[in-house]
């Protein structure tokens, strides 16, 4: 600015980086309240895989595979609260980078206060010194001599106009005495005001650099997390392509099983009339039960999604 007391420019910066400062608090914020629903949610998916039965009394290969569904849930969950214990962290790296920047900037600005406050003290005496002067020399000399005009004796005007010039001279002299000291003090202040800015607009790249990396790495976090309970997630597909229908049920007959042979039938004794001598019905073999043809291989109905495979599955 033209104006040497004005530090509207100045006033311009630190008002940009103390927003830019709350513009991290703002993200760090955000940070603290993502890792708090994160550990909400990974200990209520703890909860439910622990507590909440699911198919209990399944048997055998599809047991296993709720127990790899239930086990893998869980996982989930840890997964969740060690993600929030991430995210605090990058919330406390933030923290501890914007109070460093803080504390490095308070510097610059106490410097740059007591500087701005010697100039403009300064100027305020120059000014006072060089009004001073420009009123003092047309009417001290006017008035002195209208004044002494009237007395009669010629040495005393002499003697008064002698004072006059003498403080005029002094007057003089401070007034270029305050204008060197202001130059002095404009040129240290112009000096400090440069290296201030420079050092400001070197912190603003770094925060923004900072910012923008610890944004990156946050969508990082939460993309690698998406992985893992993808990969979790597959173990349950992997688990699910082992779970056999025939397998569940031969192991289901053969642990429920109680013989090989149906009941024979009830055979008809005349305790009424034990005179006739009834021609008793003899019993049939019993026939073993045999076991029905293989049981047809599970499809899809319509509007039904199909099974997922390993080998046709991805990732990406």
């Amino acid at each position: 600015s033209t104006d040497l007391t004005s530090t509207v420019g100045y006033d311009s910066i630190i008002q940009h980086l103390n927003d830019g400062r709350k513009n991290c608090k703002e993200f760090e914020d955000f940070l603290k309240e993502r890792a708090i629903i994160e550990e909400k949610y990974g200990k209520e998916l703890i909860n439910l895989s622990k507590k909440k039965p699911c198919g209990q009394t399944e048997l055998n290969t599809l047991k296993r595979s709720l127990d790899v569904f239930k086990q893998q849930i869980d996982n989930v969950g840890q997964g969740h609260i060690q993600l929030a214990q991430t995210l605090r962290e990058e919330a406390k790296k933030m923290e501890d980078f914007r109070e460093k920047q803080k504390l490095h900037r308070k510097k610059i600005e106490l410097i740059m206060e007591a500087i701005h406050k010697n100039r403009n003290l300064q100027y305020k005496k120059t000014m006072e010194v060089r009004q001073m002067c420009c009123c003092f020399l047309p009417y001290g000399l006017t008035r002195a001599l209208l004044y002494f005009s009237s007395l009669s004796h010629f040495w005393q005007l002499f003697l008064k106009l002698a004072q006059t010039k003498s403080a005029l001279e002094d007057s003089d002299r401070s007034y270029q005495q305050s204008v060197t000291t202001l130059e002095k003090i404009r040129e240290e202040w112009q000096k400090e005001h440069i290296k201030a800015c420079e050092f400001f607009e070197t912190q603003e790249c770094e925060r923004i650099n900072y910012f923008r990396n610890a944004l990156w790495l946050h969508v990082n976090q939460l993309s690698q997390d998406c992985v893992q309970n993808d990969e979790k997630y597959e173990e349950i597909r992997r688990s699910l392509e082992l779970c056999s229908i025939e397998k569940d049920i031969d192991f289901f007959v053969n642990l429920r099983k109680t013989g090989s042979l149906a009941p024979a039938p009830v055979v008809y004794e005349n305790y009424y009339n034990t005179q006739r001598n009834a021609t008793p019905v003899r019993s049939p073999v019993p026939v073993p039960i045999s076991r029905r043809g293989p049981l047809p291989t599970p499809t899809s109905a319509p509007g039904e999604p199909d099974y997922a495979t390993v080998d046709g599955y991805s990732l990406i």
